[in-house]
C-alpha cells in the first residue's frame, strides 16, 4: 500500500490530497525537491536477510544510484520482532527516536525499503505530506527539510541507508509537537487511509 497523504500543517480535518499511484506520488513530491522511486522487488529476498543477501539483490540499483549521486556510506537497517522478552522495549526505543520533527544540516536521508514499511511526514510550505513506504519503495528527502518518521509500534522493515557524509544520520530536533497532531503508522496501516476521502488528488 504505497500511499501519499497531504494535509494543511493545522491538522488532518481535510484532506488535500490522496494517492496510491506512483506516478502521481513522483509528480506531488518534486516539487519540494523529494526523490520518490520504486525499484524491482526482488521477491526471493527474505524479509530478514542479511546485509550481504540484500546488497548482492539489488547491487545493480545501488551502484546506480551511488553513480547518480555520490553516496559514500550504504548500509542495511532492520527490525522485526523476534519474540524475544527485551522486543517490546527495544521497539519503542527505535520508534521514539524518529518521532519528533527535525531535520538534517548536513545530508539527505535516503531510504530504500527492502522489506515491511514506515511513513515519511514530510513539513514543507505549510502543508504535511505522509508517505507510506513499503518494500520496492526509495524516497530521499533532501537535507534542511522538515520531517520526522514513523515504524509502528510493532517495527518490521528491512531498508537499505545511503550516506553522504560517513557520520552517518544526525537529527536536529524543532521541538515542535506537530507530530502529535496528525495519524500516525498504526492509525494508517490500520486503514484511516481508506476512510480518508476520495482516492486522488483534491482542492
Amino acid at each position: 500500500m504505497t500511499l501519499l497523504m497531504t494535509w494543511p500543517e493545522a491538522g488532518p480535518d481535510t484532506v488535500v490530497r490522496r494517492t496510491s499511484d506512483p506516478a502521481e506520488i513522483a509528480a506531488a513530491l518534486a516539487p519540494i525537491g523529494v526523490r520518490f522511486e520504486q525499484w524491482p522487488v526482488r521477491e526471493d529476498v527474505p524479509a530478514d536477510a542479511d546485509s550481504d543477501t540484500v546488497f548482492a539483490a539489488y547491487r545493480a540499483e545501488i551502484d546506480k544510484l551511488n553513480a547518480e549521486e555520490g553516496f559514500r556510506t550504504v548500509d542495511v537497517v532492520a527490525l522485526h520482532p523476534d519474540g524475544s522478552p527485551e522486543w517490546p522495549a527495544k521497539a519503542a526505543a527505535a520508534r521514539q527516536k524518529f518521532l519528533a520533527e527535525h531535520t538534517h544540516d548536513d545530508d539527505d536521508e535516503v531510504r530504500f525499503f527492502v522489506a515491511g514499511a514506515g511513513i515519511f511526514y514530510l513539513h514543507v510550505d505549510g502543508e504535511v505530506h505522509a508517505v507510506y513506504c513499503e518494500k520496492g519503495d526509495l524516497l530521499g528527502v533532501p537535507r534542511g527539510t522538515t520531517h520526522w518518521f514513523d515504524m509502528g509500534t510493532s517495527p518490521a522493515f528491512t531498508a537499505i541507508r545511503f550516506f553522504h557524509e560517513e557520520d552517518g544520520w544526525i537529527g536536529n530536533f524543532t521541538g515542535s509537537p506537530i507530530a502529535d497532531r496528525f495519524p500516525d503508522f498504526d492509525e494508517i496501516h490500520s486503514g484511516y487511509a481508506g476512510a480518508a476521502g476520495a482516492t486522488g488528488s483534491a482542492a
